[in-house]
């Protein structure tokens, strides 16, 4: 359709109707496409997608120690080509992966004085459990906080998360130093919780001295099982392992009470 100045001789000029009219077509080609692509992106971005995520994650990464078997560094040794401290570094990469892998971290442990010594494999291991951590917590704020937060509506849960927001590292110190809190659970625990990072790394890095430490010696000194020092680093493995299943026992009443 032509306007008035058309008609009169002048230059065509398509009235707005006229444009909206043609163009609508093309718009409503364009418009779906934009609205699916703009539906999978908040599917793949919401909580319960993101959260699945981590799960595949994790079970890939058990799944990939269930196969290489990292246990077979107290056999084997590590590799010839690596030595010194970039073969410490190495172990401590492979320790924070392996830990968010589920790996009991007392094997790492042993192994880590096994194969560097007590005071070298004491740091890879200490850098290794922060690394671990660190990567767990991630993985857990990022992945699974926004879909696990609504679902702590039972009383115990609530309780939980409150300790672990409001006193973040005096908390976590008490989850590195009690024997009974598995090292994931402790991570992806405050990972859902509102702790920050700081509090969360500091407590795990001191509050793991102790029992790294032990382990780690006890590794170093196995080949001398009546040495004094190996002795010493036991009675610090056991002792709190004793302790903290007296405690859960006399708790246990209390527990069933909630």
């Amino acid at each position: 359709m032509l306007d008035a100045t058309t008609r009169s001789g002048g230059t065509a000029t398509a009235t707005p109707r006229a444009i909206a009219t043609e163009l609508s077509p093309a718009v409503l080609l364009v418009a779906p496409p934009s609205g699916l692509a703009a539906r999978c992106t908040r599917a793949l971005l919401s909580p319960w997608s993101r959260l699945s995520l981590l799960v595949v994650l994790l079970a890939t990464a058990a799944s990939g120690v269930l196969l290489f078997e990292p246990q077979r560094l107290l056999a084997d040794g590590w590799p010839p080509q690596l030595g010194g401290a970039a073969a410490a570094v190495a172990f401590g990469a492979a320790y924070g992966l392996c830990t968010v892998a589920f790996v009991p971290r007392p094997l790492l442990n042993l192994a880590a004085g096994a194969l560097f010594g007590s005071q070298m494999g004491l740091a890879a291991a200490l850098a290794g459990t922060v690394l671990g951590a660190g990567i767990a917590f991630g993985l857990g704020r990022m992945l699974g906080q926004d879909a696990l937060r609504p679902l702590l509506r039972a009383r115990w849960l609530q309780a939980a998360d409150g300790q672990l927001s409001r006193h973040g590292f005096r908390s976590m110190m008490a989850a590195r130093l009690f024997p009974g809190v598995p090292f994931w659970a402790a991570n992806y625990c405050a990972s859902v919780s509102r702790m920050g990072w700081l509090p969360f790394l500091a407590a795990t890095a001191l509050g793991s001295i102790p029992n790294t430490a032990a382990y780690v010696v006890a590794g170093a000194r196995a080949s001398s099982p009546t040495s004094p020092a190996f002795l010493i680093a036991m009675a610090f493995i056991a002792v709190p392992a004793v302790v903290g299943a007296v405690v859960a026992w006399r708790k246990r009443h209390h527990l069933r009470g909630h």
